[in-house]
């Protein structure tokens, strides 16, 4: 095994791990005060369910030998409780356990994406168990088909976005992006709207400064989550991570000029919005274009998405925290752009129609686009309304307006001398 490789890996995982608090930074920035510790308990809650998940029977769902040779999903009974992942396999150039690791991250981090739809207004047990059977029914089959990759000698087959249509997806623009934004969306159908929608006074951000500052660490840990997708410390992550870098920026930037030609001001809020948007389009990107191609498709990310974000007033869904047209719309534009921009002097080593590819890689990626968003759409629908008849969805509205903190948690993330004790507070007498 080689050590660099191991030790990038290593450190990739944990990046990828520090952005489940930096999106719980990010989305608790983003409420009211009153919702902040619920909003930040939803990201906590779901991606530890999800570990655990992922240990139990998760990764061989995600990268077990495809079932029937079909590509659709793993064999759940090969790696149950990961056991066989123990021993070490000497001619890998790093751990399986390690790479088991860092995809469980990638997992985590997907499901507390969707919460931002549901923030102050859903159940929390209600949210851990929709948690808990949205990644076992649609991220783990969806990162089977995109992640997975098989084996050279045919010993095991993995998924058939990846090795069927050979769709492009360096990072998950598909696995993680779009399913989080299209699950976000139906699931943001089912719930309804706030309690006083649009105008929802208090579900207005309470921290701007807590947004931006979980919209840094989640640039620091996109790194990770791009850069280490490469699974080797090497030339390959380089390039991403330079990529990502730029991208980024340029997202920022897009964003904040759209927003001071339209309202006369850059906003912080835009700039964090801009900044994150950019980063999705570029992870399934990252791969596969130059750096120019990267500043240009964080820059029309930035922009576009600026603009997505108001189609939740005029089509009438509330989706509190703009999942949908962050995530949903930014993963669109970058797993479509390949299809544009990508060059083969880059890692994935394929031309796009912009460098004399044709359009075939376009058509590739449309394909795997709409087949995700179908799934992921239509399944998240139909369990969101099932749990919905079931044992309800929705706290109640004298909770929702007064916040969801103490009804759900029985505690507040800012006392006054006016409001009552917390029932799980250490100094209750």
């Amino acid at each position: 095994m080689d050590s660099g490789h191991v030790a990038w890996i290593l450190t990739s995982a944990a990046l990828v791990c520090m952005m489940i608090p930096a999106l719980a930074l990010f989305y608790g920035g983003m409420v009211g005060s009153r919702r902040i510790l619920n909003m930040m308990m939803m990201c906590f809650g779901g991606a530890s369910l999800v570990a655990v998940l992922w240990a139990l029977f998760g990764y061989s769902l995600a990268f077990g030998n495809s079932v029937g040779g079909l590509g659709l999903i793993g064999d759940v009974t090969e790696f149950p409780g990961m056991n066989q992942l123990l021993a070490a396999d000497e001619e890998a150039s790093i751990p399986v356990i390690l790479f088991a690791a860092f995809q469980l991250f990638f997992a985590c981090v997907t499901t507390a994406l969707v919460a931002g739809a549901a923030a102050g207004r859903m159940k929390f047990g209600a949210w851990m168990l929709f948690a808990g059977i949205w990644a076992t029914i649609v991220y783990f089959p969806i990162a089977h088909w995109v992640f997975a990759f098989s084996s050279a000698d045919g010993s095991t087959v993995g998924g058939w976005i990846a090795n069927g249509i050979k769709a492009i997806d360096f990072a998950g623009g598909t696995a993680v992006h779009m399913n989080a934004g299209a699950a976000a969306l139906a699931l943001a159908l089912v719930l309804g709207k706030s309690s006083g929608w649009p105008k929802v006074e208090h579900a207005k951000p309470h921290s701007r400064p807590l947004v931006l500052i979980g919209a840094g660490l989640l640039w620091v840990g996109w790194f990770g989550f791009n850069a280490g997708s490469a699974l080797s410390a090497g030339h390959s992550a380089s390039v991403v991570f330079l990529n990502t870098a730029v991208a980024a920026s340029a997202g920022l930037l897009a964003w904040s000029m759209v927003e001071r030609l339209r309202r006369g001001a850059a906003s912080s809020m835009g700039a964090a919005s801009g900044l994150i948007s950019a980063l999705v389009a570029i992870t399934p990107a990252c791969g596969s274009v130059s750096p120019l191609g990267a500043v240009a498709i964080g820059a029309i990310a930035g922009a576009v998405c600026s603009l997505a974000i108001e189609l939740k007033f005029r089509l009438g869904f509330d989706d509190s925290l703009d999942v949908v047209g962050v995530h949903l719309v930014g993963g669109i534009l970058g797993t479509l752009l390949i299809g544009l921009f990508a060059t083969d002097a880059a890692p994935n080593g394929v031309n796009g129609l912009f460098y004399g590819g044709g359009v075939e890689l376009l058509g590739v990626q449309a394909l795997a686009t709409v087949t995700v968003l179908v799934y992921s759409f239509g399944i998240t629908w139909i369990l969101a309304k099932i749990l919905d008849r079931t044992i309800g969805l929705r706290i109640g509205p004298e909770d929702e307006m007064r916040g969801i903190d103490l009804a759900a948690h029985s505690e507040l993330a800012y006392l006054t001398d006016e409001d009552p004790v917390e029932l799980g507070s250490p100094q209750r007498g």
